[in-house]
């Protein structure tokens, strides 16, 4: 007869199985993705005039969607604030939450939630608008600061002012268009969010660009990557590989217009991440083309980079700490071994 704690071992294994595969199931079943993004950050998740979401963290969306559903098009796009984007992934509302979220430790070990790995290098920087003579934060002492509420950023920008004896006075918005429009109108002398987010809002939302500087200082690490949840480890480890996926398209100079031709490639590494060769696809109950229909959806990392945030979009972003590790940035994939 088996013992309690055998027969109880097998139960958690059991459960444990099934609650690992419970996303991958419902997605497949569903036959759409249903993935979190922002209200509008330009360059990471915004509609565009069609209403359509464009962006680095719609790429991603897609990119997902094609490698576990073979059609990047199979995505619903929930546009969430700052105050219930981890709500929604945690009801189950949403799949997968990929809203240029900032990995920090509370948010790893309170919420229930699994952070990816990171797919933007960020810092919290500020805006101003030229003719004020800002130079740098120490100008700012005594200025109106505007905030979004429930972000890292409100709690940095409380935690640098009293650690650098910099009275600002913060203005909090639970909504990023309404910030945007109120600093822009000039009833804040500053606005403060991530670095990348702030030379979007100076593209897209300022009425003349050329009148506002992002101030080259920033005051904070905002590691920025996907959200899954607890339990769902099957789906977590599909969201950190389809990341590395396009990292190591990126080093073996794997493209969206070239994957058929590398397809044939005699290199190992290539046949693997490509699915030509191993069983990167089997062991996580996909196609074991996965990634290589991910990747024909949008390109590797540094084409998702250069297309929605890079130098060739109108935020004309560095690819400085996202650049690959090969060219003095973080960008680094975990081996397909």
């Amino acid at each position: 007869m088996k013992s309690l704690v055998t027969i109880a071992a097998g139960l958690l294994a059991a459960w444990n199985c099934a609650a690992s595969a419970a996303t991958l199931d419902t997605v497949k079943q569903r036959g759409t993705l249903v993935c979190g993004v922002s209200t509008g950050f330009a360059g990471f998740s915004a509609p565009d005039s069609q209403g359509n979401f464009k962006g680095l963290d719609v790429d991603y969306c897609r990119a997902l969607a094609a490698g576990v559903l073979g059609d990047p098009n199979k995505v619903r796009y929930v546009a969430l604030t700052a105050q219930n984007r981890f709500t929604a992934l945690q009801s189950g509302e949403i799949d997968v939450l990929y809203r240029n979220s900032t990995e920090t430790f509370l948010r790893g070990v309170t919420l229930g939630l699994r952070q990816g790995p990171v797919n933007f290098y960020d810092g919290q920087g500020f805006v101003v608008k030229k003719d004020t003579g800002v130079k740098e934060l120490k100008d700012l002492n005594g200025a109106t600061v505007c905030v979004a509420q429930g972000t890292t950023h409100e709690v940095t920008l409380g935690d640098y002012g009293r650690a650098n004896n910099i009275d600002w006075k913060p203005l909090v918005f639970d909504r990023v268009d309404t910030m945007y429009q109120t600093f822009f109108g000039g009833r804040c002398d500053a606005m403060t969010q991530d670095a990348s987010a702030l030379a979007g809002a100076v593209a897209t939302a300022a009425p003349n660009a050329a009148d506002y500087v992002v101030l080259p200082q920033t005051i904070s690490k905002e590691p920025l990557g996907p959200f899954t949840r607890n339990g769902d480890e099957v789906w977590t480890d599909i969201i950190t590989w389809l990341h590395y996926g396009l990292i190591e398209a990126e080093e073996y100079g794997v493209t969206q217009a070239n994957v058929d031709e590398m397809a044939k490639s005699n290199t190992p590494a290539v046949q693997r991440l490509l699915g030509t060769s191993g069983d990167l696809g089997s062991r996580l109950g996909l196609d074991n083309k996965w990634l290589a229909q991910a990747i024909k959806a949008g390109g590797n990392y540094g084409e998702i980079f250069e297309r929605n945030v890079g130098k060739s979009s109108p935020l004309k972003l560095e690819r400085s700490l996202n650049a690959l590790w090969t060219k003095g940035g973080l960008m680094y994939a975990t081996p397909f071994k």
